[in-house]
């Protein structure tokens, strides 16, 4: 009878934290959908209802299939450059060498820039092809610099990507690799394993559950960049750039089409829900083993 009482008790406790975080769903998604059935330009009101009108028109646009194409190339590009960093760095930072805590520090802070402020940076001291560092390295060996965000827009995003993300998934490996049972490795080493044997036997399948996770959370919010597009490339040249959020970005607030920019907010939290369910049925098999 008194733990039922301590359940209503939690219940009731709980309850209105739970309905505000329903509302802050729920009420955005709701209006969205709504929206995505009305043919609604913000310029020209009142709005008409037109059903799945605006769905066939995003999903029919010449840009879907290139931002549909960005999107996964961006995804992927930053979860391969990240994860396989920062094993490597995890592996660094675990060595015991002087100064230890301040290089993690300096790893560890470029995820604490905003984006905007990064991609500045990038467009601006780095990939700039008159005054950036690479152009004075590429001077410097005597090439011709290359200006980077017009020849290869979608792979400097990338890589201002992965720079932003990069420590997140270093921290989270680097926590998983302190947690490696030390006499193993050492037993393993007295029986004649060699470094790169006991990285693939021992090291690497420890830290399989904390890759998943870097890959999960990494995802969802991977399928959401826009800043570092927006700032760098604006979508170009062309559509090279362009990724589904950019793309919703200029039918909702370039062409004023608040309908179809909403039935394309709906398509991107599809394919988010997608991606997220297969990556947590990964993590549970994970978890299982």
């Amino acid at each position: 009878m008194a733990t039922q009482r301590a359940h209503k008790a939690a219940r009731l406790m709980i309850s209105p934290s739970v309905i505000l975080l329903l509302a802050w769903m729920i009420i955005p998604l709701g209006t969205t959908i709504y929206f995505s059935f009305l043919r609604y330009n913000i310029l020209t009101p009142p709005a008409s209802w037109t059903g799945f009108e605006n769905y066939y028109y995003f999903l029919t646009d010449p840009a879907f299939i290139p931002a549909l194409v960005n999107t996964l190339v961006l995804v992927l590009g930053v979860l391969a450059i990240t994860t396989i960093g920062g094993i490597l760095l995890a592996l660094l930072l675990n060595m015991e060498f002087w100064g230890q805590g301040i290089v993690r520090i300096l790893v560890i802070s470029p995820f604490f820039v905003m984006p905007t402020v990064s991609a500045l940076v990038w467009k601006n001291m780095f990939m700039n092809p008159v005054n950036g560092l690479f152009a004075h390295l590429f001077r410097a060996f005597g090439l011709q610099p290359v200006d980077f965000l017009s020849t290869l827009p979608l792979l400097s995003i990338t890589i201002m990507v992965a720079w932003a993300w990069l420590p997140f998934a270093t921290l989270i490996l680097l926590t998983a690799l302190q947690s490696l049972d030390s006499e193993q490795m050492e037993a393993a080493e007295m029986d004649g394993a060699g470094w790169l044997s006991r990285f693939i036997y021992l090291t690497l399948p420890h830290l399989t559950r904390s890759i998943t996770v870097v890959v999960l959370i990494q995802t969802i919010f991977l399928l959401a960049v826009f800043a570092e597009i927006y700032v760098t490339t604006a979508g170009g040249p062309g559509y090279a750039s362009t990724n589904i959020p950019f793309m919703i970005y200029n039918v909702s607030l370039k062409q004023f089409d608040a309908g179809m920019g909403a039935a394309g907010g709906v398509i991107a939290v599809i394919i988010a829900n997608i991606v997220a369910f297969f990556l947590m049925r990964a993590v549970g098999k994970n978890l299982e083993l």
